[in-house]
């Protein structure tokens, strides 16, 4: 994942439960074809391994054919089963060395680093590809998270050149606020699947909030 001239990229994570993922792949599909999603994340909890597996089949493919990498959450060993395009780790879902000892050289490792700059620099040292802070206001997906500073995003932003993605909370209404303060992506879930527009106008209107 590298960030694209100072612009803010949008990063969609899935709903974290799909009854019917052959369903969801066809409205996906839609939402990619937008133009207005950069990446996206495979996030299903409670889930079993062939579940996630299943989905990361049938979900890949719609991706790449946007161009758009896939990422599986929290699982280094299923995004190489699947040859995902990388994974996104959790603070307790293992460390950066053993997913790319899994993954290889040329997949993406991100790492979820709350609201410190302190475990970003330390999963920066360990060769993530990007960090995660977050939340940044209170969100339906991580309630209860603990709210981090813009700052954090601006600090980072000038003395790294590791991408950064905000996450928790973020609309089309206050995610100029994060791009303004040094986000490279911005982190949507709820507010693009529980739009009441839908999902493809919920991604519109954060690519015309980004591109302002």
């Amino acid at each position: 994942m590298a960030d694209n001239n100072n612009a803010c990229g949008l990063y969609l994570l899935t709903p974290e439960h799909i009854d019917d993922v052959d369903a969801f792949a066809v409205k996906l599909d839609a939402v990619l074809a937008t133009g207005a999603v950069d990446c996206v994340q495979l996030r299903l909890k409670d889930a079993d391994d062939d579940t996630i597996i299943t989905a990361a089949k049938i979900l890949l493919p719609v991706c790449h054919g946007h161009d758009i990498p896939l990422f599986i959450n929290d699982r280094a060993d299923i995004a190489a089963t699947v040859d995902a395009d990388g994974v996104h780790l959790g603070q307790e879902d293992g460390d950066v060395a053993t997913a790319r000892a899994l993954l290889g050289a040329a997949k993406d490792i991100g790492v979820t680093c709350h609201a410190s700059k302190d475990m970003a620099f330390t999963a920066g040292e360990q060769g993530a590809n990007y960090v995660a802070f977050g939340a940044f206001f209170p969100s339906v997906t991580k309630p209860g998270a603990e709210l981090a500073d813009t700052e954090t995003l601006t600090v980072w932003d000038e003395i790294t050149d590791i991408p950064c993605v905000a996450i928790g909370g973020i609309t089309p209404q206050n995610c100029g606020e994060l791009k303004s303060a040094g986000a490279h992506f911005i982190a949507v879930c709820s507010s693009v699947w529980n739009d009441a527009d839908g999902p493809i106008k919920a991604v519109q209107k954060f690519q015309q909030a980004l591109e302002q």
